[in-house]
């Protein structure tokens, strides 16, 4: 859905943060301003209160609220978006007041998850984590609803189920979390079936808008949606991906981060993120052009730890490094690869560091089987990656990429050793 309103102009936004001094305010409210960008509306203006403690009422106090009213006049806001989460009472004094539309953070995190979600299981789990924020909230929630007609914040669940009983709400969230559990399931065999198959999982993970989409794309061809939007990817895309030894592994691109993530989002699509916790190999992408770049990745190798993927390889990947000079962020990080997912840059290095650090140490060989040893060929065939085969008159010769176990049966038939 286009967020335009009836005259189909786009909306017009105001940011509102509170510095109470427990964390960077002004990066936060950056980050919003790209967020609102990301959910389709045009984010005009910004206001910024300095506090000791949010105000329980008003959030920013009354005389910062009557500053803020002049702006919506003046700037003809259509809606205020508030970095931080905010209490069914301030958002109707705040919107008693101003006589504009009020959101929140999370409010405006989850709208953009309910654009980006295309699986049915991303959308099911962006209805059960808006439900989870709105139920408490649902009192006055339908007449605000009714007046404003839509737009930012709306969408997802939708205005009917919202303004329905508590019961029925809660009704609702028991059917997803079946419907959630039973798709859990059906992702666990599969991954036992991977597992039993013997494919080796590739995670991309990072904050988001750090590329990896467009690494995923470079990669693979998988036709990621890939814009310069935070959120771009919200459901997992899964591709198959041919190392230079021949090894294919199969490539996962996952959600992005961000930074004060709500725990209801933390808790819906921690599944999801789980999946590619369990990868074989993960590779932590960053984007190095960004001043926030440290803090970006630090976000990503907290959530990872709280996922418990210590004892996996984790790979740092600092991304468009076109932009940037050789030497910036040296000093931050001791172990990276520096690549530009846009032109390729540096791939071929990430390509090799991937095949370094394959849970099993795969070898490429070129083998001459005799006739009298044929069943080795159909072992290569069943457990190890065949490159091309050709009958001669001593027997098979064979290309093909093998484990250490299988390597150990088949030494003796190599080629030139």
């Amino acid at each position: 859905m286009e967020l335009k309103s009836n005259e189909e102009k786009i909306t017009r936004a105001l940011l509102v943060s509170v510095d109470t001094g427990e964390y960077d305010s002004q990066a936060s409210l950056e980050e919003l301003f790209e967020l609102v960008k990301s959910a389709g509306a045009d984010p005009v203006f910004s206001v910024t209160q300095n506090l000791n403690k949010v105000e329980t009422a008003t959030y920013v106090g009354t005389g910062k609220l009557d500053e803020i009213t002049e702006i919506c006049n003046a700037q003809e806001i259509d809606l205020i978006v508030v970095d931080s989460e905010l209490s069914p009472t301030q958002i109707k004094n705040m919107e008693s007041v101003t006589d504009v539309r009020v959101i929140d953070r999370t409010t405006l995190i989850l709208d953009i998850f309910a654009q980006r979600a295309r699986s049915k299981e991303g959308k099911l789990q962006v209805e059960l984590a808006q439900l989870k924020y709105m139920l408490p909230r649902l009192t006055g929630k339908g007449i605000a609803m009714s007046r404003l007609g839509g737009g930012i914040g709306t969408r997802g669940p939708g205005e009917t189920k919202l303004e329905t009983d508590r019961r029925h709400i809660r009704r609702r969230m028991e059917t997803l979390k079946e419907e959630l559990s039973d798709l859990e399931k059906h992702r666990g065999m599969l991954r036992k079936r991977r597992e039993k198959d013997g494919v080796i999982t590739v995670a991309i993970v990072g904050y988001t808008n750090a590329g990896k989409s467009t690494l995923m794309n470079y990669l693979t061809d998988a036709g990621v949606l890939a814009q310069d939007k935070l959120f771009a990817t919200l459901d997992p895309t899964s591709r198959a991906l041919k190392l230079p030894s021949g090894v294919t592994v199969m490539l996962i691109d996952t959600v992005g981060l961000v930074r004060r993530l709500p725990h209801h989002l933390v808790e819906a699509f921690r599944s999801t993120l789980e999946e590619a916790a369990q990868s074989d190999i993960i590779l932590n992408v960053c984007d190095a052009s960004s001043e926030e770049a440290r803090t970006h990745m630090n976000v990503t190798t907290d959530l990872l730890e709280s996922l418990g993927c210590g004892d996996r390889p984790i790979i740092t990947v600092l991304n468009k490094c076109d932009l940037v000079e050789d030497d910036v962020l040296v000093q931050d990080f001791c172990s990276y690869i520096r690549i530009s997912a846009k032109n390729g840059t540096g791939v071929d290095k990430l390509l090799q560091a991937i095949e370094d650090n394959l849970p099993v140490r795969m070898k490429r060989v070129k083998l001459l089987i005799p006739f009298t040893n044929a069943g080795l060929a159909n072992e290569i065939r069943t457990k190890g990656t065949l490159i091309c085969e050709e009958y001669v008159s001593e027997g098979l010769e064979i290309e093909a990429v093998v484990d250490e176990m299988l390597y150990s049966k088949l030494k003796y038939f190599e080629i030139n050793q």
